[in-house]
């Protein structure tokens, strides 16, 4: 029997997809969405969205200091105010920056979360590097 999560929303695919067959736009439901919704939000720069310009986190600009507890503690807040600004459907437990690639200029992000309807946990590992983000 599966569960149906409507009710935590549906939204556009990461990154879009249509479907030739069905000639529509692949949705994506639950915690699927969820994820899609927090990749687009750690990619999205703060004033890239013209209606909304406070929506996104900026961590490119992050990108050539030091890796050192500072910096991973600014990282965890922005990320945590992002999320708590626009994206309500969670509750962050825990964020952890692994900097072991930090020579190849490359950053694992890992949020823990809690979705709040249903009180699942999942968890989502961001890896951002050169400017770029990339889903794993």
């Amino acid at each position: 029997m599966e569960i149906d999560n409507d009710f935590l929303g549906r939204g556009w695919s990461f990154p879009p997809e249509f479907s030739i067959r069905q000639k529509e736009v692949v949705m994506t439901t639950g915690n699927n969405d969820i994820q899609n919704s927090l990749i687009i939000l750690l990619s999205t720069k703060l004033r890239e969205r013209v209606m909304l310009p406070k929506y996104g986190c900026n961590l490119e600009e992050l990108l050539f200091k030091p890796l050192d507890l500072t910096l991973e503690t600014e990282i965890k807040d922005i990320i945590t105010r992002a999320i708590l600004y626009h994206e309500p459907r969670i509750d962050v437990l825990s964020i952890a920056i692994d900097g072991t690639n930090e020579l190849e200029g490359k950053v694992l992000i890992q949020i823990n979360y809690q979705i709040r309807n249903t009180n699942t946990r999942s968890n989502l590992v961001f890896p951002f590097y050169k400017g770029e983000a990339t889903e794993i």
